[in-house]
């Protein structure tokens, strides 16, 4: 029978109502829902119909949660065979999920399948003669670290090997409770080879207060300041740049110097000219040298 299938007709019952205890479980969790948004609850109500149904949700359970959430029926059924946590079939009193994805593999799931098959003698898709384990083979539940590990109902039993599975299915059978997690004992998802890091404290304690005595103690006292020298005023710079050196004054007259009329300083180069040349009366021609080149014959 495939669990993520609805039970036969001849499987599913006829009615089903939540305890009272549940009807009042049921409306705290619809309270944490804004007014209106009542359908947001079909999960968590689903899980506690389940919860209340043998670990198993008939078609009759999901009827009644709809009416509860005044949701159409169609929807619920949507929700319900969408996830594989929601068994529409009859399942044994331990569900036992086992992980068989590459890590847990790797690490040794054929040998948890293995132990469970010699134990309960039943193999993933099967529920065990006396009705006391179902046997499913799943994807990843994400302890890889700790793997190879298994799922029964709501606990994880992690680093496992053959004989450690075949010993926690012997306690299940004397209904006794299993140590939850690791089964070597290590912390969470710690190295094997031990912690390297906060050796002197015990994983989970907490460090206790110092009493407000011990813990407060008396400040040291502050030296006075001492008073702030008084500013001294800069010297200039010295500076290696002519441009840098020139006295106020004469920066003050290159301005008027460059605003001269354009003509004054064109005269001035003609009379320079004017004074370093000589005339030829009119039979030779001025140079700039002062000499005259001789004139042409007629």
């Amino acid at each position: 029978m495939s669990f993520g299938e609805p039970a036969p007709e001849g499987v599913q019952p006829d009615h089903f109502e939540f305890t009272p205890e549940n009807v009042e479980r049921a409306r705290q969790i619809i309270a944490k829902y804004p007014p209106g948004k009542q359908y947001s609850a079909v999960l968590p109500l689903l899980d506690l119909a389940q919860r209340q149904h043998g670990n198993w949700l008939p078609r009759a359970a999901m009827d009644h949660v709809a009416g509860f959430l005044e949701m159409p029926r169609i929807r619920v059924y949507e929700v319900a065979s969408f996830y594989t946590m929601l068994n529409k079939a009859p399942v044994g009193r331990h569900l036992v999920q086992v992980c068989t994805t590459t890590p847990c593999w790797l690490c040794g799931s054929d040998d948890i399948l293995r132990a469970i098959r010699d134990k309960t003698g039943t193999t993933p898709g099967h529920t065990s003669g006396d009705g006391e384990f179902t046997v499913m083979e799943v994807e990843c539940l994400g302890a890889c670290v700790n793997a190879p590990m298994v799922q029964v109902n709501d606990d994880y039993y992690e680093d496992l090997d053959y004989d450690r599975m075949c010993g926690i299915i012997d306690m299940l059978k004397r209904g006794e409770k299993p140590v939850v997690g690791s089964q070597v004992g290590r912390m969470g998802s710690q190295a094997l080879g031990g912690p390297t890091s906060l050796l002197g404290e015990r994983p989970g304690a907490k460090k206790k207060a110092a009493p407000a005595e011990e813990a407060a103690e008396p400040a040291a006292p502050i030296p006075a300041a001492k008073p702030a020298a008084a500013p001294q005023p800069e010297e200039p710079a010295l500076s290696t740049s002519p441009i840098e050196r020139r006295t106020p004054s004469a920066a003050a007259e290159e301005p008027a110097a460059e605003a001269e009329p354009a003509r004054k300083r064109t005269r001035t180069r003609r009379t320079t000219g004017a004074k370093t040349g000589t005339k030829t009366g009119g039979t030779g021609k001025t140079t700039r040298s002062g000499k005259s080149s001789p004139a042409k014959k007629e």
